[in-house]
This record gives C-alpha cells, sequence and structure tokens, in this order.
C-alpha cells in the first residue's frame, strides 16, 4: 500500500476527544493490549498528530503519528499498527517467518508467497482468512511488515504451501517509514527470538546420510508483485525468473532423467519423505498429522527447481504412499479420529539409501554448495551464511531461529557430525568390505594371572580380516609359547587371543611388517617388554 509515495491532504494535531477515542478503538481492535499500553502507545499529553492522506492508488487512509513515528493507520473504518509500534509489542498480532531476501521484495509491493515461509518447529500460528497478521524474519522477532492471510492454517497446510498467502498492507522501509513525511528512519531492531524448551536429551539422536545431490539442493522462495506499469509478475528470490532461466531444470521433473515422469515423481516423493523424517520430525513431535506433515515437512524439503505433486506420482494420494511406507514398516499409520490419519511411530534404525563419501569429498561438496549458491559471507569470508538446506542439515530445532551464519570450521565440524561413519577394509584379490559405524582398533594388552605369570591378550582381529585361531597358531609357533582362543567379554561374535608371556615385540612384527597394518590402528605396541641394559 505504501510501496509507492502518496499524497498528504492534511496533517492536524489530535484533539482530546478524538485522542480519548482513538485509545477506545485501539483497545477494541488489539484486546491483547492492557490498559497501561493502550495509555503508553496513545498518550494523554505527548504530541500527536493524525495526517490524512492518498495512497498511490487512491486509497483514503489515515495515520497517526506520534513522536515522528506512524503508530496506527486507519483504512475503511479498520485499525492497523505499524512497525513502529509491533516493535514495542512483537507478539501483538499471530507472526509468520520469512527469510531475509525476500524483505526486498516486500517493500516493492510484493505480497508474501506461501513457498516462502519458514515453518517454525512447532507449526504454523493458526489463523482465519482475513486475520491481520505480522511478518518477521529468521533470527530476529522484531517485524518487517503486516498483511491480510489470504487463507486459514488449514488451508495453507492442505495446499502444500502453494500460493499467495499474505496480501501485504505496510512494510519496513516503506514510504510510510521512511518518507520525509513520516518516519524517524529508525533501524530494524533486534528481539531475540523466544526461547524454545531445552532438547529431551533422551531422544535418540539422528545421523543423516551423505547425498552428493545436496550441492543442488535449496528451497523457491516465491512471491508475485507488481511491475512497473501494474501488471503481475513472478519472481525467484535470489534467482532469475523463470522466463530467463528457461535453460535450467525449472518447476518440471529433470527431462534429461530416462525414467518417466511418473518415475521420477515417485524418487522425489520417497526423497523429500525420508529427508522429511531424518531432518525435521523428532519423536516429541508423534503422533503427527499426515497433512501437517505433508505441509510443514515433505514440501520443505523439496530440492531446487523441483515441485512435489503426489497426483502426479503412481501412488496419487498422499494415504496410499504412506500406506507402502507403513508396509515397508518405516512408519505406522493411525486413524486417530474419524477420515484424519496421523503417524504415530517411525522405525529410526530403518536402513536407507545413502553414498559413501571420504572427508575430503564431504568438504569439496560443502565448500562448492556454499559458494554456488552464494552463501559466503561478502564481509567475512570465514563466515557462511545457512540457507534452508544447511539449517535443515546441521542445526538443532531450538537453533533454527537463531543461528544465522557459522564459521568454516564450525560449519565442516557439524556436517561431519551429522553424517553416519563408515569404514573401508581392502585385502589384495578381495573387494572391499564397507561397513558402518567406527571400525575399532586391535587391542593389545597384559594381564596377571592367579599364577602371577603375564599373558598377552589380542582383541578385535577379525574387522581386519584376521583369523583369531590362525593368528593363535603362528604366535604360538614364534612364542615357542601356549595360546588359548576364547570369546571376547562384552563383545557380541568376537574372540580374542591369549598367548603366554609378554609376546607384544612378536605380534608388532607379525601386524605391522607382515600384515602391513597402519600403526594407528593398533594400539598397545609400547607396552612391549624393554630391552635388557648391557653390563
Amino acid at each position: 500500500m505504501f510501496a509507492k509515495a502518496f499524497r498528504v491532504k492534511s496533517n492536524t494535531a489530535i484533539k482530546g476527544s478524538d485522542r480519548r477515542k482513538l485509545r477506545a478503538d485501539v483497545a477494541a481492535a488489539f484486546p491483547g493490549l492492557g490498559t497501561d499500553q493502550v495509555s503508553v502507545l496513545v498518550p494523554g499529553k505527548e504530541e500527536l498528530n493524525t495526517v490524512k492522506l492518498y495512497a498511490h492508488r487512491g486509497d483514503a487512509v489515515t495515520v497517526y503519528v506520534s513522536g515522528g513515528n506512524p503508530i496506527l493507520f486507519e483504512l475503511e473504518k479498520n485499525l492497523y499498527p505499524t512497525v513502529y509500534t509491533l516493535w514495542s509489542y512483537p507478539d501483538l498480532l499471530p507472526t509468520f517467518t520469512t527469510w531475509p531476501l525476500v524483505l526486498e521484495k516486500l517493500v516493492g509491493g510484493a505480497d508474501l508467497m506461501l513457498p516462502g515461509l519458514v515453518v517454525p518447529p512447532a507449526g504454523l500460528p493458526q489463523v482465519q482468512k482475513g486475520d491481520l497478521c505480522a511478518i518477521t524474519l529468521v533470527g530476529n522477532r522484531a517485524p518487517v511488515a503486516i498483511g491480510i492471510a489470504a487463507m486459514s492454517t488449514a488451508e495453507m497446510l492442505t495446499s502444500g504451501l502453494k500460493g499467495r498467502g499474505f496480501s501485504m498492507l505496510h512494510t519496513y522501509q516503506d514510504h510510510l517509514c521512511f518518507s520525509r513525511r513520516s518516519g524517524d528512519k529508525s533501524s530494524l531492531p533486534s528481539i531475540a527470538p523466544l526461547a524454545l524448551n531445552p532438547p529431551d536429551l533422551e531422544k535418540e539422536k539422528e545421523s543423516i546420510t551423505a547425498d552428493p545431490a545436496m550441492q543442488e539442493d535449496l528451497r523457491c522462495l516465491t512471491l508475485e508483485g507488481e511491475d512497473e506499469n501494474g501488471g503481475a509478475q513472478q519472481q525467484m528470490c535470489g534467482r532469475k525468473s523463470l522466463s530467463e532461466d528457461s535453460n535450467s531444470r525449472g518447476l518440471n521433473p529433470d527431462p534429461t532423467d530416462s525414467k518417466t515422469l511418473q518415475e521420477q515423481m515417485d524418487e522425489l516423493l520417497q526423497r523429500c519423505f525420508l529427508h522429511a523424517l531424518k531432518c525435521q520430525v523428532k519423536k516429541a513431535d508423534l503422533p503427527l498429522l499426515t497433512s501437517t506433515f505433508l505441509g510443514n515437512h515433505m514440501f520443505s524439503c523439496c530440492p531446487e527447481g523441483r515441485q512435489l505433486d503426489i497426483k502426479k506420482s503412481s501412488y496419487r494420494k498422499l494415504s496410499k504412499f504412506l500406506q507402502q511406507m507403513q508396509q515397508e514398516q518405516i512408519v505406522q499409520v493411525e486413524e486417530l479420529s474419524k477420515g484424519v490419519e496421523s503417524i504415530v511411530a517411525v522405525d529410526w534404525k530403518h536402513p536407507r539409501k545413502g553414498s559413501i563419501l571420504e572427508g575430503g569429498e564431504v568438504r569439496t561438496i560443502i565448500i562448492n554448495y556454499a559458494k554456488k549458491n552464494d552463501l559466503v559471507d561478502a564481509n567475512n569470508k570465514n563466515l557462511v551464511k545457512l540457507d534452508p538446506i544447511l539449517c535443515d542439515c546441521i542445526l538443532e530445532k531450538n537453533e533454527q531461529h537463531t543461528i544465522m551464519k557459522l564459521p568454516w570450521d564450525s560449519l565442516l565440524t557439524r556436517c561431519f557430525e551429522k553424517l553416519q561413519p563408515a569404514y573401508q577394509v581392502s585385502f589384495p584379490g578381495q573387494e572391499p568390505i564397507v561397513k558402518k559405524g567406527k571400525i575399532c582398533p586391535i587391542d593389545i594388552s597384559l594381564a596377571q594371572r592367579a599364577s602371577n605369570k603375564k599373558v598377552t591378550v589380542v582383541r578385535n582381529l577379525e574387522p581386519y580380516g584376521l583369523d583369531p585361531c590362525s593368528v593363535a597358531s603362528i604366535l604360538q609357533q614364534r612364542c615357542q609359547a601356549s595360546t588359548t582362543v576364547t570369546p571376547a567379554p562384552g563383545a557380541k561374535d568376537s574372540l580374542q587371543v591369549q598367548i603366554q608371556g609378554n609376546q607384544i615385540h612378536h605380534l608388532s612384527r607379525l601386524l605391522l611388517e607382515e600384515y602391513r597394518l597402519p600403526r594407528k590402528y593398533i594400539q598397545g605396541l609400547e607396552k612391549a617388554p624393554k630391552p635388557a641394559k648391557k653390563k
């Protein structure tokens, strides 16, 4: 409404009777404000002016200005707070969050489209169509805009977060804030997000599987606004418009893929499903409405240039797809109320697809992703801005609205912590063996028996392709000492070798020189007997 210059009709000091009437109107319009707060907002003695103006579209607007700043405006007998007022009362209206890149488009007159919303851990606020709402940026509770909800929260979720979400009325940096007639051009204050409940320490910490396609993932923040001629236009925030970027994948399935469009959509559906379970949904969220899971979680996991459309998949309906996932024992779905299905359980340990990557490859993927998407901070090259993909991958829920940037070393460390460890063992003439988890080193220790004799104990030979019985036989001949093979205490399906005496020297030559195992995978070699001093 105030994206372009307006024309002032009059500017007069408010009368005492009008001041009292305004207080009553404010109290009626915003019942969340207490009597004292209303008195502060509409002061009894301080300067308060009424400005009547015409917006660039011809709308007649009355603006109330206090201390040089517009605090309220009235349009068609409806009273609205400005961002200056909302900075003092940030919880006055239901609040929705978007990304900082979107603000420039809103200031230019664009409405906020649903793909531009950031869904908080607690879900979207519950509003009805026509409700007045505030818009904030990620990491800051200070509102930057107000608008009218174009649909209810339920309709937003049902639409898959597509379409127009809010018709914008007023934004920070518009002509109401920054014109020479009103607004002191105050900088946007920083209001810390509300503290979230600390994470449940009993929750099982989920890991994510490395996926090279992560380089290509980025949410599309779609806005619809007006061009200079008043016509509708559609833009991609931070990207080229669709008409300009005809060589990109666009919103359609990948045309270079040899699979059918239906097969591509099936793969995209499963990818978004697994990504949402891995990175967003936690045990505390269950039971979770299937519609909420789709709208708040699956759609937000869709990669750049792709649109998730269940109707174009072989499943046609979400319920049918979830039935298949239930048959595969990934989730359990129940009808908790008539006609409404919810996900009630998730098998977090269910095997999922993933790629094996070495540490250097992970670093390269992350660095290339950050550079490709212009995430390196222009003012400090040591910092990386976190986009929606990185937020989902490396931040905990209570961090996603507070941490906006990370140093490179912290970013890489967090990524490695989220990845599931794996190791590969190669043997001459055989295919490498790849296993999940961390490989335990071969453990060599000395033990004292009841007869006061020392024995050498060797554990964890199996992961390195060594047969404990064969190792025991070789050591028995070389050491000329008795050996035994017994189950290793506390280890399932693992054996340990015991050799009479301190035989670590023999073990060292066998493991390092003959088997050529790296020293870093053997612990206990320092316990070898020291050579006797010459007399």
